[in-house]
């Protein structure tokens, strides 16, 4: 084809770049075992400008889905995740708010107040703390085939649904997760929060299952490589059935965390596949102070200590393959070149990754705890009903 003089047009622009990026363009596609489309297997680029969503997006609008928002005294906050939410581009979905043991009823009245959102809204407000506690409190007011949650502190990208459809759209996918990308990077805590590793988990869509080779010599109990909490989705019918989240995990306990690893490890251990999906995206408003982030470091290695003795109390037969993963686990937490530390730069705070390791160190004894209090809370209202 011969090229114009002047600047080059669309066409002309294609035809150079699709055989430097053809192979790639391929693979990629391969990987996430998605046909390459006829504009692209015809031997170039198609300068159409549609979108490679825009004929699934139709099909999978059958997808029905559920969003479960737990909140608790941020009304501002969970104003701004349903303003996000109400600009998707995915029609098929309500939403579910659980206000969580709040202190005022400020929320339920900005709620009663606002105009109407374009999605059904129902509201629902709970006496006892505990973020597990409130995604399963939100179970029966499900109404679609899938539950995906997230928090009231982040944005969701208008596409976010429309990719948790497709990827359920495979019946063998019990749970997708997605990409967290910051919303702001505007103070040090922010930026050190992504220097630790933020909760990212890369650009590459993965599926992962128990009968797959081992990626990684912790696999499948490094649970926190799958995902995180703020951008999960599972088919309701199995998370129903298997009575939802462990309440004596997540935020608001004292075990501070380790609901959403339990759950993708359960997922991984009862067969299901789990897919990463990172055209799942939301973006986090990570917290703005040190003070702040020192005390979610510490949170977050609760969270992992306590996950995995709620793993242990719910599977005893685990313990002989975690004690053969004790060595590669302190590699994995302390190695200076581990996946979990090999981005921490020298000019990290050492202050930050002790306290996560006193965190998990503590954890164990936190879920224990939380797990008291929750069944004494349990028999308190059994017995005043």
């Amino acid at each position: 084809m011969p090229l114009s003089a002047g600047p080059l047009t669309g066409g002309e622009l294609a035809t150079l770049l699709w055989p430097l990026i053809a192979d790639r363009v391929k693979a990629h596609y391969e990987d996430d075992g998605i046909a390459l489309p006829d504009r692209l297997t015809a031997g170039g680029l198609s300068h159409s400008g549609s979108s490679c969503r825009a004929g699934s997006a139709l099909a999978t609008d059958k997808v029905t889905i559920t969003v479960v928002v737990a909140t608790r005294d941020r009304t501002e906050s969970l104003l701004r995740c349903l303003t996000a939410l109400s600009r998707s581009s995915y029609s098929a979905f309500d939403v579910v708010v659980v206000d969580s043991a709040p202190r005022t009823d400020l929320t339920e009245r900005a709620l009663a107040e606002h105009p109407p959102w374009p999605f059904p809204l129902r509201y629902l407000r709970l006496s006892r703390p505990g973020l597990a506690l409130a995604h399963n409190a939100a179970l029966p007011a499900v109404t679609g085939e899938v539950v995906a949650i997230t928090d009231d502190d982040v944005e969701v990208h208008q596409e976010w649904l429309t990719a948790i459809a497709e990827a359920f759209t495979q019946p063998d996918v019990t749970c997708v997760t997605g990409l967290i990308l910051p919303a702001e990077l505007e103070t040090t805590a922010q930026l050190l929060l992504e220097q630790a590793g933020g909760f990212g988990r890369g650009y590459a869509r993965r599926a992962f299952n128990r009968d797959m080779p081992d990626p990684e010599p912790l696999f499948p109990f490094t649970a926190g490589r799958f995902g995180s909490g703020a951008n999960m989705a599972f088919r309701a019918e199995w998370l129903a059935a298997r009575g939802g989240f462990d309440v004596a995990l997540g935020a608001g306990t004292p075990a501070r965390g380790g609901d959403d690893l339990t759950a993708f490890l359960r997922v991984i251990l009862d067969g299901g596949t789990l897919v990463y999906e990172p055209g799942a995206v939301v973006r986090h408003h990570h917290r703005r102070g040190y003070q702040e982030l020192r005390r979610q470091a510490f949170g977050y290695g609760m969270g992992l200590g306590a996950y995995v003795a709620a793993s242990l109390w719910a599977r005893p037969n685990l313990l002989g393959t975690m004690l053969r993963r004790a060595v590669p686990a302190a590699r994995y937490l302390l190695g200076p070149r581990s996946a979990k530390n090999a981005d921490r730069g020298a000019w990290f705070p050492r202050e930050l990754v002790w306290r996560e390791l006193a965190g998990v160190v503590v954890g164990p004894f936190g879920y224990a705890v939380s797990r008291w209090r929750h069944r004494n809370a349990a028999g308190r209202e059994g017995a005043s009903s």
